[in-house]
């Protein structure tokens, strides 16, 4: 019940934020192929958030690629990838380091990855952005997935880069 309270309540501030057009909204999309460039960016990047925050909780598991069993940083987003979007991600976080476009700090929007080093070496954690300087990801062993801020002591001298995989973001 928590771990539905807690996605619930940053899936709200998050859309009232403005990445994307409001929930009730959903139900009365334009197909794909009328729906403006600003439009299919938008249910793109609220998509993979919505998609993230559903597995808020999951626990870790090295190596982990599904849900039920546990999930490790790289797994967690490439299953939040293909299940929103159905977009193929490497399976490493330093593979997906070098895919899409490479974007800096300031420039972040909802959907980016964002990269750290976390175990001494760089590309070894990987997120993705929220919005407010927050993001999403597995962070280790004995923890959840959960929500995180980036303006932390810890992981601001850990940032590596971010990269933009939603076209148009």
């Amino acid at each position: 019940m928590h771990k539905v309270l807690v996605s619930l309540l940053l899936a709200s501030s998050l859309l009232a934020g403005g990445i994307g057009a409001p929930l009730a909204a959903e139900s009365i999309r334009k197909p794909e192929e009328q729906q403006s460039f600003f439009e299919r960016y938008t249910n793109a990047a609220q998509d993979v958030i919505l998609q993230g925050l559903k597995l808020v909780g999951v626990r870790y598991r090295f190596g982990g690629n599904d849900e039920s069993s546990g999930l490790d940083c790289s797994g967690f987003v490439r299953l939040v990838f293909k299940d929103s979007i159905g977009t193929s991600l490497p399976r490493t976080a330093r593979e997906m380091s070098e895919v899409g476009e490479q974007v800096d700090v300031s420039q972040l929007k909802p959907g980016d990855l964002v990269f750290f080093n976390t175990m001494r070496r760089t590309f070894s954690h990987v997120g993705i952005y929220l919005g407010d300087n927050h993001f999403l990801h597995a962070p280790r062993t004995g923890a959840e997935v959960r929500v995180e801020n980036m303006d932390s002591s810890y992981w601001m001298a850990r940032y590596n880069g971010a990269r933009r995989i939603l076209e148009g973001n």
